[in-house]
């Protein structure tokens, strides 16, 4: 079973950054551009990335496209990699929610399996959304014999990985960590209709 390197860079600060984005498509602010830019320099020299893959929303392609060009590296958009859609709470504070919805909030932090935003994506069908979009990758990076990646994405995508690499159940995904503009590696094994993860710290 071949292992893949996949180092998952979370984008920055944004504009929008005090709210549950989701699918909304706002910038990244001077400061989120950075922290990114800053990651990324740090670990550049003990990192060679054969591609750099992102989401299509615009806080983490826009610094995907501009890296892919600097380092001369293939850019593949992966559509699946966008973060939880949150339905009627996107682009609303959490303070907000919890002044209206305080019963629903706390369900949805503590059992995220069970309750999600009203009219959002369930933990389910991100989990398959997301999965989908890695054995797309893995497939991508087969074909093209590439070994490792640089993935630019959400904090929601880098907690599920980070969740089914320590095999913990999905109740503990609010509680992974993925600060902004910070990367988190993993291997990944593949075959046909499976994938493992593994965290590499």
């Amino acid at each position: 079973m071949a292992k893949l390197r996949l180092d998952l860079l979370r984008h920055g600060e944004t504009t929008l950054g005090h709210t549950l984005r989701g699918w909304l498509d706002d910038e990244l602010t001077e400061q989120g551009w950075s922290q990114m830019q800053a990651t990324v320099q740090h670990h550049l020299n003990q990192k060679n990335w054969d591609v750099v893959v992102s989401s299509p929303l615009q806080r983490c392609r826009l610094f995907a496209e501009k890296l892919s060009n600097d380092l001369q590296r293939p850019l593949f958009i992966n559509e699946y990699l966008k973060e939880m859609y949150f339905g009627d709470w996107e682009g609303i504070s959490t303070q907000t929610i919890y002044e209206t919805l305080p019963e629903l909030l706390a369900n949805f932090w503590q059992f995220p399996t069970q309750y999600h935003a009203p009219n959002g994506e369930s933990l389910v069908e991100f989990h398959q959304r997301v999965f989908n979009g890695f054995q797309q990758i893995a497939e991508y990076m087969r074909q093209h014999h590439y070994q490792s990646a640089l993935v630019v994405t959400h904090g929601g995508v880098i907690k599920l990985l980070s969740c089914l690499a320590q095999q913990q159940g999905l109740d503990n995904l609010l509680r992974m960590s993925a600060e902004l503009g910070q990367l988190h590696s993993f291997r990944l094994s593949h075959q046909p209709a499976q994938l493992s993860f593994e965290k590499v710290e």
